[in-house]
């Protein structure tokens, strides 16, 4: 489910919004801004899941996955 919401924005990001969408890389304004804020989203959860991580006991299991995870590309 989605719910409308109005936000005020610099005309610069107005006009990077709008350019995405006139090239395709986004469907409308709402496409692309949903992808920014679902990627700042998972991009806050993976600090503060460092962030625990970081506070904790070492895990020696999870080295290979920090290997592989170092790796893997960030972008979409």
């Amino acid at each position: 489910m989605s719910q409308q919401i109005a936000v005020r924005l610099p005309e610069y990001l107005v006009e990077f919004v709008d350019r995405q969408v006139q090239t395709g890389a986004g469907t409308s304004r709402a496409a692309v801004v949903t992808r920014a804020l679902e990627r700042e989203r998972r991009r806050a959860i993976a600090a503060r899941d460092a962030e625990i991580l970081a506070a904790g006991e070492p895990y020696p299991d999870l080295a290979g996955l920090a290997e592989f995870a170092s790796h893997v590309p960030l972008d979409d």
